[in-house]
């Protein structure tokens, strides 16, 4: 063992010193057991810096370590080369070690079962005997114990080894493949030389470091051995390195004291880029490379590839489809009244300009144009959303959308009286926009964002609404809560006697991930974020451009484990519409991924687990998607973050965007929480968390979730929340610096009396509390409304509950009892006048405290 400390090393030598010479020939004749890990690949999930990469953790050298960024979670993993029976992992923590922490197993690197959870771990050495098989073992870090990441100085995996070796193809995967470079030293040594097959030539680059080079596999690959054939000019230090985007890098190898020539290196991982990254020369010359090869890994499950056909249910057109009205027509046929139906659709329009359309939009069906901005795609027509299917009734218009095209509408204009889960955004619609039902019967809706309305808006009988970053010709009137941030023509403030609460600016907003086309070439194209938002993103967009070929193009059929297979070789996710079962949870662990749905996609939980998982990393964006509540209770439909997060997302935000949860009315559903988010920094913008009041599966506990969103991490936005009709608290809000712009509410229908809603020596949980313990928080434009079916005669305590600190300010605030049945005591705490009985008019509170 190696001795830590001075204090442990006087303390051995004291010993020795008193006790005789006895000699061991039994334990002097055994060798040590050497390590199936030892020398083996390894990679991690990040390197604290190049002196501390992986392959440190299984060199047998007790003195140098591999260590992690600061950051939860980290992991760290070792290819053992083929199958092996594992018995015992010993992992030998440097001062920086974790707390909890999971031994897992691979066949094939991508899916992991749990061969040992560690809780509470206090460093040093902990030996763990194990039991399985597995060609890739890891150590993932879920907790660290110090601020600082994961440190090993060795990691070390016993048992019995396979005997069957990975087959490394020896063609060379690299081959003519698209190649480029840091640099060049002349235009006679490009880049695309060091992967031409030809020994004669080569790249060479400047005269500096570092410097690299790499090629383009065309698709995420496993790898397993590179082969470099230097010139004289070669690398004396450089790392061997993978990405799946070309932005994001994973070094597979590291090399110091390398002495050019001809040289093979073994590597595990996976990517569809890779690149020699040279960071000290040899010579005063640059770096020069006659030869790079690739090989992969061909045994076991072969890579999911990206990109593809778009599937069955997305309608692409063009101005020039014949029979276009009739395809609308056909499918809001089947769609118009088919609110808990299984029928998904997506349509795309190409560039153009479109006569004479009326796109009428039932249930789960979603318009949007390929264009890079809404002018590209002009329909002169209408898209129309109206409530004859419900005798006039819109306030069950809910899940569709229209995105991305510009609009003419052909009286002057349009309408879309839809309900809650019916996004309305990129939209320039070059005339008036009534948000009412022919009619005018009743409505409650709703949310615009990032769209122009050169005419006027009409709500109408719209009961609330929430528009956001937009432009609007004019507004002309509202019901109960009309909320607007970053709006160019929005009405001003008037609640104190009217329905409007104005905001100059959206403090952080980022807008939601599209598909377009980019001449033939699908992409996605991902907006960046703005601060102190006012007016549309468009036409002069700041974002990046993703490629279809880096999204896993999820079609009806596949499963959570090709998904999460996806998702660990580093492809985005682009689920087509349709309904997706899944039997293990989605795991959305790096940075900046995109999980983007088309025509309302929806994810259903079986057997009780949680339908996705979030790492606590940068950027993921979230959006366009439905969770819907599997028959046996998830503890977590959706989380963001593990417990106990407190990384800085401050600079590159999650987003989680037009992301609807549905517990019951599709048939029973339960979930203890819906939306649970631990991370810092999320901003949450528009989203339609329900615990269904209707439908089929429908009661106090047949389709019981006790919680809408909890919010656990510090610093979160929502932006547009909709949380209504849940058991106990439908928004629970623990972190610190939280802010709410627009919340709309209906206290769950079905609470069968007083006694069952009481707690703490009070009646009704508020629809949106703030926990005691927060010091700060800030709400604009919040409405909660009861409507107690079951039992009219309850009298709820309040609808807000916040403690009464200086740092808690909550603005325009409003309860209202639907039809007098039940009512309301107070508007937050014990403020605010109680309910007006039958008369369906709003208690207000302007300021609190």
């Amino acid at each position: 063992m190696r001795l830590r400390s001075l204090g442990v090393a006087l303390a051995a030598t004291a010993a020795l010193l008193t006790l005789p010479a006895i000699p061991s020939p039994a334990a002097a004749a055994v060798a040590a057991e050497t390590p199936l890990s030892q020398g083996r690949p390894a990679t991690s999930s990040s390197d604290e810096n190049a002196g501390t990469p992986a392959a440190n953790a299984v060199d047998g050298d007790n003195g140098t370590r591999w260590s992690s960024a600061a950051g939860d979670t980290q992991w760290l993993q070792v290819d053992l080369g083929a199958t092996a029976s594992i018995t015992k992992v010993v992992l030998d923590w440097e001062a920086a070690y974790g707390k909890d922490y999971k031994i897992q197993v691979s066949q094939d690197g991508s899916g992991w079962t749990d061969l040992k959870s560690v809780s509470g771990g206090d460093g040093g050495i902990d030996t763990l005997d194990v039991s399985g098989q597995g060609r890739y073992v890891r150590m993932y870090g879920v907790h660290r114990a110090t601020q600082w990441g994961y440190s090993l100085w060795e990691f070390q995996v016993f048992g019995t080894p396979g005997t069957t070796a990975p087959s490394c193809d020896p063609a060379d995967a690299a081959k003519g493949r698209p190649a480029s470079a840091s640099s060049t030293e002349n235009a006679g040594t490009p880049a695309s030389a060091a992967f031409d097959g030809d020994t004669g030539t080569r790249w060479s680059s400047q005269a500096s470091d570092p410097q690299w080079v790499q090629a383009d596999l065309g698709s995420v690959r496993k790898l397993c051995k590179v082969d470099l054939t230097w010139e004289a000019a070669y690398a004396k230090e450089f790392q061997i390195q993978a990405s799946d985007d070309g932005r994001s890098w994973t070094t597979l190898r590291s090399v110091s004291g390398a002495s050019g020539g001809t040289a093979s290196y073994d590597v595990s991982g996976s990517g569809r880029y890779v690149r020699i990254y040279g960071t000290v020369r040899a010579t005063g010359y640059g770096y020069s490379l006659w030869e790079v090869s690739v090989h992969t890994d061909s045994s076991g499950t072969p890579p999911v590839q990206g990109g593809g056909d778009l599937g069955p249910n997305v309608i692409v057109v063009d101005p020039s489809t014949p029979g276009l009205q009739q395809k609308f027509d056909q499918v809001f046929t089947q769609q118009e009244s088919s609110q808990f139906g299984t029928g998904r659709y997506q349509f795309l329009l190409k560039p153009g300009t479109y006569n004479g359309i009326n796109a009428q939009l039932g249930f789960y069906t979603s318009i949007s144009g390929l264009g890079l901005n809404p002018d590209d795609t002009q329909i002169n027509g209408d898209i129309t959303v109206d409530a004859g299917w419900f005798n006039g009734n819109a306030t069950q218009n809910f899940w569709r959308s229209a995105e991305n095209l510009a609009l003419r509408p052909s009286n002057g204009t349009d309408r879309w009286a839809v309900a809650q889960a019916a996004p309305f955004r990129r939209i320039h619609v070059q005339g008036g926009l009534n948000l009412a039902p022919n009619g005018y019967g009743w409505a409650s809706g709703g949310y615009i964002a990032d769209s122009k309305i050169d005419g006027t808006v009409g709500p109408y009988s719209q009961q609330q609404w929430y528009t956001r970053d937009s432009s609007v010709g004019g507004w002309t009137n509202g019901v109960w809560n009309m909320t607007f941030t970053g709006v160019q023509g929005a009405p001003a403030t008037n609640f104190d006697s009217g329905p409007y609460t104005t905001l100059d600016t959206t403090p952080v907003s980022r807008e939601k991930p599209f598909l377009y086309l980019d001449g033939t070439s699908y992409k996605v194209f991902v907006p960046a974020k703005r601060t102190n938002a006012r007016g549309v993103s468009w036409p002069a967009d700041a974002g990046t451009s993703i490629p279809l070929d880096q999204f896993y193009v999820v079609k009806p059929g596949a499963t959570a484990a090709t998904i999460n297979a996806a998702l660990a070789q580093g492809l985005n996710l682009l689920f087509t519409p349709g309904i997706y079962h899944l039997d293990q949870t989605l795991n959305v662990t790096r940075a900046d991924t995109v999980v983007l749905g088309l025509g309302l996609a929806t994810l259903v939980p079986d057997n009780g687990i949680d339908a996705m998982h979030v790492a606590d990393v940068d950027g993921v964006r979230l959006a366009g998607f439905l969770i819907d509540a599997g028959p046996v209770n998830s503890d977590t439909l959706l989380q963001i973050g593990p417990a106990g997060s407190t990384a800085d997302h401050s600079a590159d935000p999650t987003t989680m965007q037009d992301v609807f949860i549905r517990i019951g009315g599709a048939g029973p559903g339960l979930a203890t929480n819906s939306v649970v988010v631990n991370s810092d920094d999320v901003v949450i913008d528009h989203t339609w968390i329900w615990r269904a009041d209707h439908g089929d599966g429908v009661g106090w506990n047949t389709n019981r979730a006790d919680y809408g969103l909890r919010v656990n991490g510090d610093d979160v936005l929502a932006t547009g929340l909709f949380v209504e009709h849940f058991n106990k608290y439908d928004v629970l809000w623990s972190g610190e610096r939280g802010r709410t712009i627009f919340f709309q509410n209906e206290k769950a229908y079905d609470a069968p009396n007083a006694a069952a809603i009481t707690h703490d020596g009070i009646v009704g949980y508020a629809a949106y509390k703030v926990a005691d313990t927060v010091n700060v928080h800030e709400a604009w434009g919040l409405g909660s409304y009861c409507n107690y079916t079951a039992d009219p005669t309850i009298v709820q305590a309040h609808g807000f509950q916040v403690p009464v600190k200086p740092g808690i300010r909550m603005h325009d605030l409003l309860v209202i009892s639907l039809g007098g049945k039940g009512q309301y005591a107070h508007v937050v705490n014990d403020t605010g006048a109680p309910t007006s009985g039958t008369d369906t008019v709003p208690s207000k509170v302007a300021q609190f405290p």
